[in-house]
């Protein structure tokens, strides 16, 4: 039986091997091929002021973003839980609508709207909010906002599996010992959606500390990781360096998905010793 399980693997791992895990074994070899000695470049990113600097915009970028998407999605997909029918389909639909679109084009089509002459600033400038046009573009405002739009789906969709699995037997309960509804989803709903929103969450963050595109087209002089290392394999030709910074990001995102699976058992250890006390 193990041995058929095992099988199972098999596809991933042939997938997997040729290409991600040899480039990546690659590029581990490049990062300490510098002229410097070995490791060097690994220190240059940690004691480099610049380096440090764009490290502490792409995590900035990608906390911000991951909070906004928190903030319009756990909302959105608590109506969608709520929808039955047509109207859910019709929702789900429209969540994932933006996909049908590639990411180049919805960075584009932000650039228009949040451009000096752009429709945002048209409105605001017409209903008389503001007096001269907001400089959206080139300031890491429209970075986030655009990055924010693109990464909403992939927060509903995990939230929205968790508040649809939810018995709903609980908040009535909850309703049935005196509590409000806003109560109901305080004690009841949101701590049971929390490991659905953990992993959401992981997956904006991450996701948003690889983008490119859309830091490349927006961001102006804000510049995030993904760009300094294209810039330092394609225009210096430092191929040690952008290596070691791929490296790094790399190994972050290992400790972020390794820290989640961490929080994960721990919360079913939790549920398994309460459930033991109350049995």
């Amino acid at each position: 039986m193990k041995q058929r399980s095992f099988l199972l693997y098999l596809p991933v791992a042939l997938l997997l091997t040729p290409f991600f895990l040899a480039p990546m074994a690659v590029i581990g070899t490049e990062s300490f091929s510098g002229q410097h000695g070995i490791g060097a470049e690994y220190v240059k990113v940690v004691t480099d002021q610049g380096i440090r600097t764009v490290l502490y915009n792409t995590f900035y970028v990608a906390a911000m973003v991951t909070i906004l998407s928190l903030l319009i999605g756990y909302p959105i997909a608590y109506v969608l839980a709520r929808l039955k029918g047509r109207w859910a389909t019709i929702g789900i639909f429209l969540i994932f609508l933006p996909f049908w679109a590639s990411t180049v084009i919805r960075s584009f089509a932000w650039m228009i709207l949040l451009g000096r002459k752009g429709p945002v600033n048209s409105i605001l400038l017409g209903i008389g909010l503001i007096e001269d046009p907001i400089r959206f573009i080139d300031n890491g405002l429209g970075l986030m906002i655009a990055m924010t739009y693109i990464m909403v789906p992939f927060i509903v969709v995990p939230i929205l599996n968790g508040l649809r699995a939810i018995d709903p037997n609980l908040p009535r309960a909850a309703a049935v010992l005196g509590a409000n509804p806003w109560r109901q989803f305080l004690a009841v709903t949101l701590p049971l959606s929390m490991p659905n929103v953990a992993v959401g969450c992981t997956i904006v963050f991450v996701t948003s500390l690889g983008f490119f595109v859309t830091p490349s087209l927006l961001g102006g002089d804000l510049t995030v990781v993904s760009m300094l290392i294209s810039e330092q394999a394609n225009r210096l030709l430092d191929w040690p360096l952008a290596s070691a910074l791929a490296i790094i990001v790399l190994l972050l995102t290992i400790v972020i998905f390794a820290l989640l699976r961490l929080s994960q058992l721990a919360s079913r250890r939790r549920g398994k010793a309460r459930s033991g006390v109350f049995a």
